[in-house]
């Protein structure tokens, strides 16, 4: 197998593994602080991610000065109420963003695929001469010894082939962010633990172009049962009504093979939409996917940094996982172009790590696995206090605040911006 010596990314302060939002975000912030980057990549392109797709007030506030969030809002849906729903009960509470106008400039959530997201951010970092990024480059390993303040990474560049193999090539740079997802090759070529579990029942999301909105469903809806409990989310489409998307917990019972079939899909929405007679409903998208609760225990070792599905993973229930994904880079990069630029020493790294990881244990992790066990929940008694208690805090603006607060994760940047 052909390999080529360590080539020209030498100039680059900082190598990003992965390419997907948190990766490019990264890239994206640390060029424009004139720091030299290259994001290697192992896919050829972009990727379609049809999960994560929920952006909250805080994110729309840390992507606007970077021109992002004016550019989501021209594809994006605003939600400006959500709903918490209950199979028998019916509609329980519409939570009114509104409400924390005076705590953010966005009292919304933005619903846009991540699919969706990332060429705008590639878009924006072919604009820095100094960025790269270089696709079909799969991470092998790294080295922190052989050369002194340096990182030397190993890749196989796949877009050169010669004889059927992939060339190895070597990056060397100060400093590398692993972000390439859950399964991340840098979190395991440190050998860092990834602590946690996996949730035993998988999930299904389940598109449809049939309109919810007329049937008194809000853009977002948390329908709790203890039976099989429902997310709905409406996301933008190539046009109205968008696709309006499903995410159920799916049993052991049945095999991926099955609960990809379009009866799969038609039962969840007939069953949602409570009918007498089935209805054929138009499915665009099935998919079905395995849910972790995971967080590494470190998220440095010297010179290299995690940062997104790298570090942490989640269950989708809050909209949680992206988007702290995305604190983590806007919270890394700022910190990382000032350690590059000698403008502050490198234990600010160790700020991150206390910052990031403090929330996410404290904050997404928590926070996510309640609201799963809140609409799962099986006892009948437990199941009428928890819409009793909904209803009552809905019922008065200062404690919906307070209940927004937590759920838009306003709270958990305070709780970051307050560790020092």
């Amino acid at each position: 197998m052909p390999t080529a010596q360590a080539n020209s990314s030498d100039a680059n302060a900082v190598i990003v593994v992965g390419a997907g939002p948190v990766g490019l975000l990264c890239a994206l912030v640390l060029a424009r602080a004139q720091v030299p980057v290259c994001v290697l990549e192992a896919e050829p392109s972009t990727t379609l991610d049809l999960r994560a797709g929920t952006f909250h007030p805080p994110t729309l506030e840390m992507l606007a000065p970077l021109g992002v969030t004016q550019a989501m809002m021209e594809i994006g849906i605003k939600v400006p109420v959500w709903q918490s729903r209950d199979f028998q009960a019916g509609l329980v509470a519409n939570w009114d963003m509104g409400l924390l106008k005076n705590d953010t400039p966005y009292p919304y959530r933005l619903h846009l695929e991540q699919h969706r997201l990332t060429p705008i951010l590639l878009s924006m970092l072919k604009e820095h001469a100094h960025a790269q990024v270089l696709f079909s480059h799969e991470f092998v390993g790294l080295d922190q010894t052989r050369r002194p303040g340096s990182v030397i990474v190993t890749a196989n560049d796949c877009s050169f082939s010669d004889a059927g193999h992939a060339r190895t090539v070597e990056f060397t740079a100060p400093w590398v962010i692993g972000a390439d997802g859950g399964k991340s090759l840098v979190r395991k070529s440190l050998g860092i633990e990834f602590d946690g579990y996996t949730w035993p029942e998988r999930y299904s999301v389940v598109s449809t172009t049939f309109d919810w909105g007329p049937l008194g469903y809000a853009d977002n809806a948390y329908i709790s049962d203890p039976e099989q409990w429902v997310a709905f989310f409406k996301m933008p489409d190539v046009g109205p009504p968008g696709l309006w998307r499903m995410t159920v917990p799916v049993g052991t019972d049945l095999s991926d093979e099955e609960v990809l079939h379009p009866h799969y899909g038609n039962a969840i929405f007939n069953r949602v939409l409570n009918a007498k007679t089935p209805f054929e409903f138009p499915i665009v998208h099935q998919s079905v996917y395995r849910v972790h609760q995971r967080v590494a225990k470190e998220f440095r070792v010297a010179r290299v940094l995690l940062a997104g599905d790298s570090a942490h993973v989640n269950n989708p229930l809050g909209g949680f996982g992206l988007n702290s994904g995305i604190h983590d880079a806007m919270n890394l990069s700022e910190k990382l172009a000032r350690v590059y630029h000698g403008e502050s020493p490198e234990s600010l790294l160790d700020l991150f790590v206390r910052q990031r990881r403090t929330v996410n244990m404290e904050y997404v992790q928590d926070i996510s696995i309640k609201n799963k066990q809140n609409l799962e929940e099986k006892d009948p008694v437990r199941r009428q206090e928890r819409i009793a208690l909904l209803r009552s805090i809905a019922q008065s603006p200062e404690k919906s605040r307070e209940y927004l607060l937590t759920s838009s994760m306003i709270n958990s940047i305070k709780r970051a911006n307050s560790i020092t």
